[in-house]
């Protein structure tokens, strides 16, 4: 039980009576991570790696995909699905299957939300480059609601790490309706919007900010490194702000509720439980953990993206 620390004798619901935990070591792994379930993997974006090539716009990331079935295999059972893409960052799946991705461009390429259909070796077609003739920053994660319209946080991380233009707009979360083409600015409060994920009812959308990390190599605890909580009404408009959770050590980054409401939050030690209220249960312990995922045969095992490896957990609980 070393891995999963204790906090309230709820987070025992969470992790049941026998979690199970593993490392996969040897792997560039970051952001994104998403689970498809016909193919029984996780597809994920890569740590960014600095280069000079125009066509990777200076930071080379490629998509890649964990096989499930063979977690056995230790880091063979990892490959690469796409290697050419556009910086990107977060991803999800639309309600039809087709992997929705954040890219954040580079200072020769627009940033967009394209969507990749995975049956498919065509290119990533764009759904969003703009709000009103505005380009993006650099969308860093996505989540898709029932009704099908697409909310994205958009932080100007691309022009503070050199490899995106200065920006035009502010560092906003968007909603987009694909039924009308409208893309409109939902939130314009936070200093950097990260993660977002809606409760099992989507009642509420829950957004984190992570303005305390400005640039590489920057903490400024002074700056929001915590959750906000909004409701949802009429499907497309945020109210009642409030927040959530202050995130320690380090910032929220990764952000996703389970089927009981209870929210889960990255941090710098690993994936920290909170209930419905705020109050944090326990953590998973994975040092170094951007974003993760659930997955799996059960819903009940967590991806974790530790940059140099992938942490699963398979607990009680399911996503």
């Amino acid at each position: 039980m070393d891995h999963f620390i204790i906090y309230a004798e709820e987070f025992r619901d969470v992790i049941g009576s026998n979690p199970q935990y593993g490392v996969i070591p040897n792997v560039s792994a970051h952001e994104g991570p998403v689970y498809v379930r016909d193919r029984n993997v996780v597809l994920f974006t890569s740590v960014p790696e600095n280069t000079n090539v125009p066509t990777f716009g200076g930071k080379r990331i490629f998509i890649g995909q964990l096989d499930v079935a063979r977690l056995d295999a230790g880091n063979e059972a990892v490959s690469v699905f796409r290697a050419d893409t556009n910086a990107a960052n977060g991803m999800t799946l639309d309600r039809e299957g087709r992997l929705l991705i954040c890219e954040q461009g580079s200072k020769t390429t627009a940033a967009a939300i394209s969507r990749l259909a995975l049956s498919s070796d065509a290119p990533a077609e764009p759904v969003v480059t703009h709000w009103f003739g505005l380009p993006l920053n650099s969308p860093n994660d996505v989540v898709v609601k029932s009704d099908g319209t697409i909310w994205f946080t958009d932080p100007s991380y691309g022009s503070l790490q050199g490899f995106r233009p200065t920006p035009l707009s502010g560092d906003y979360v968007y909603r987009h309706d694909p039924a009308t083409g409208e893309t409109s600015v939902v939130a314009d409060s936070f200093n950097k919007p990260n993660g977002l994920a809606f409760s099992p009812d989507e009642s509420i959308l829950y957004i984190n900010d992570s303005g305390a990390i400005q640039g590489p190599g920057t903490y400024f605890p002074a700056l929001p490194h915590h959750i906000r909580a909004f409701d949802v009404v009429n499907g497309r408009q945020l109210v009642n702000d409030r927040l959530f959770a202050v995130i320690t050590p380090g910032i929220p980054d990764g952000l996703k509720t389970d089927s009981q409401g209870r929210v889960y939050s990255s941090s710098f030690s690993g994936v920290q439980v909170f209930d419905p209220h705020g109050r944090i249960l326990g953590e998973i312990a994975a040092p170094g953990v951007a974003n993760f995922c659930f997955g799996g045969e059960g819903n009940n095992t967590l991806f974790m993206m530790c940059d140099t490896n992938i942490t699963w957990a398979t607990v009680q609980a399911t996503g």
